[in-house]
C-alpha cells in the first residue's frame, strides 16, 4: 500500500476483550508485504479443540482456502497462522508448496499434524508468497503466544482496514459459563458467499464439531453472508469458530438443544457485530446503510432484491450524496429480476414512507428524510406487497475514497 489511509468516519472502538481459555496468540513482522508493522499472527489451540468454518465460494479461491477445506475433514485444530500482505492467490503449485511448508513448520512446533494447521493468507492475488520470511519468523511468534493478545492479532490480520475489529459474549450452557470471543478484518472485496474478509472466533464450550458447524453455517447466513460492499466475493474470505472445550459444560445433543439457546444467541450476535463492523469499514465509506425488504414472494427473493438495492452503484452514491433519491431504490428492485409490482410497492427511507403504491405519498414531507441522509446510519425499507418474504443486508455509500484506495492498492 501507499500513502496512509485515514480511519474510518464510522470506526467503532475495540470493545473489552478477554481471554478465551486454551487460547494464546501472538502478532509478529514478518516482512511480506508491509514494513513497519505487524503483519503474522499465529494462534495456538489446546489439544482437542475442535473446528468448524465457512469458506469463499469464489470459483478461483486462494490456496490457504483449499488447504483448510481439506483440513476441516478432520475435527481437530491446533493452530493457525495469518498472514497480511499477500493472499497467496493464483500462484499454482508454488502456492500449494506454500501452505505445506507453514503448515509443516508450524506442526513442528505444537507436536501436532499439519492438518491440524489452518491457514490464511490476505492481500495483493497473483504474487508468490515469501514463506521463507513466515518461518524465519515463527520462532518469534511462538514466544510471543499469550492469552492477552488478541487486539494484537486483530491489527496484524489488517490490509485496508482501517481499525482492528473484535467481538466478545460471556453466556452459559446449562449453568456452566462459556465465552466467545473474535476478531476480523475486512473492508473490500467483500460481498455475500462470504462477505477480503477473514473472521476467527474462538470459544471454551465443549460442542461437538457437527453441531459447532451447523450453528456456524446458520448464524453465517444472516450475518457475514448479509453484508456487501462492493458486491466482489474475494477469492480469499473465511469464518472459522474454534471451541477448545475447557469450560466443561455438559454435553449437548444437536444444535437445537434448549441448553444451546444462549449460545446460539450469543454466537449469532457477536457474528453480526463483527460483520457490520466490516461494513462500517468499507473502503471510503462514509455512512452505513440498512436494506430491510419485506413483503416479498419468499425470503430467497427478498434477500436477492435487497441487495440488488444495496449493490447498486447508483443507489450508494445517491446516500454518499445525501440525496434521498427513491427513484434508484425502485430501478434496483426491478432490475433484481425477482417478482415485483411498481403499482404494489412501497419505499421508506429513514422510517418515512416516501412512495406507495407507484408514486409519490400525497402530501409527503421531505424534510425528516432530508434529516436523515445527514447522518452516518441510513436505513432504507421497501414493501412489495407481494407476499411473506423478508430479508435484511447491510452496506455502504461509495465514495471516491474507494476509488483512492483501490486505484494505488499494489503501490
Amino acid at each position: 500500500m501507499g500513502r496512509p489511509i485515514a480511519v474510518s468516519p464510522l470506526s467503532r472502538p475495540l470493545p473489552d476483550l478477554s481471554t478465551v481459555a486454551g487460547v494464546r496468540l501472538s502478532a509478529v513482522a514478518a516482512g511480506v508485504r508491509y514494513q513497519g508493522r505487524t503483519d503474522l499472527m499465529l494462534a495456538e489451540f489446546a489439544p482437542g479443540t475442535v473446528v468448524a468454518g465457512v469458506y469463499t465460494r469464489n470459483a478461483c479461491p486462494g490456496a490457504p482456502i483449499l488447504w483448510c477445506r481439506q483440513a476441516q475433514t478432520t475435527p481437530y485444530a491446533r493452530a493457525l497462522l495469518v498472514n497480511a500482505g499477500n493472499a497467496n492467490v493464483f500462484t499454482g503449485r508454488a502456492g500449494i508448496q506454500a501452505c505445506e511448508d507453514c503448515a509443516d513448520a508450524v506442526s513442528a512446533m505444537f507436536d501436532c499434524p499439519p492438518q491440524d494447521v489452518f491457514l490464511a493468507s490476505t492481500g495483493v492475488i497473483g504474487e508468490k508468497l515469501p514463506q521463507q520470511r513466515i518461518i524465519d519468523a515463527l520462532p518469534a511468534a511462538q514466544a510471543g503466544l499469550d492469552e492477552n493478545n488478541w487486539e494484537q492479532a486483530a491489527r496484524a490480520i489488517m490490509t485496508t482496514d482501517t481499525f482492528p475489529k473484535a467481538a466478545r459474549r460471556d453466556v452459559t450452557i446449562n449453568g456452566t459459563p462459556v465465552r466467545l470471543q473474535g476478531i476480523a478484518k475486512g473492508s473490500g472485496m467483500v460481498a455475500p458467499d462470504m462477505a477480503t474478509m477473514l473472521a476467527y472466533v474462538a470459544t471454551d464450550a465443549k460442542i461437538p464439531q457437527n453441531i459447532l458447524q451447523s450453528l456456524l453455517s446458520a448464524g453465517c447466513a444472516k450475518s457475514f453472508n448479509a453484508i456487501t460492499v462492493d458486491s466482489d466475493t474475494s477469492t480469499s474470505d473465511m469464518l472459522v469458530l474454534f471451541a477448545t472445550g475447557l469450560a466443561d459444560n455438559e454435553p449437548v445433543t444437536g444444535p437445537h438443544d434448549p441448553a444451546l439457546a444462549e449460545f446460539t444467541e450469543a454466537l449469532n450476535d457477536l457474528l453480526l457485530e463483527l460483520a457490520i463492523l466490516v461494513v462500517r469499514d468499507g473502503e471510503g465509506a462514509t455512512k452505513q446503510i440498512r436494506v430491510d425488504v419485506t413483503g416479498a414472494d419468499s425470503d430467497v427473493s427478498a434477500h436477492r432484491i435487497a441487495l440488488s438495492i444495496a449493490n447498486s452503484p447508483l443507489v450508494k452514491t445517491a446516500i454518499a450524496g445525501e440525496d434521498a433519491n427513491w427513484g434508484r431504490v425502485v430501478m434496483a428492485v426491478g432490475k433484481s429480476g425477482e417478482p415485483a409490482d411498481r403499482d404494489r410497492l412501497s419505499v421508506a427511507m429513514g422510517g418515512t414512507w416516501i412512495a406507495r403504491e407507484g408514486g409519490v405519498v400525497e402530501n409527503y414531507d421531505e424534510a425528516p428524510v432530508v434529516a436523515h441522509m445527514k447522518g452516518q446510519d441510513i436505513e432504507i425499507t421497501v414493501d412489495l406487497g407481494l407476499g411473506d418474504g423478508q430479508a435484511r443486508v447491510w452496506t455502504c455509500d461509495l465514495t471516491h475514497g474507494y476509488i483512492d484506495i483501490n486505484g494505488s492498492y499494489r503501490s
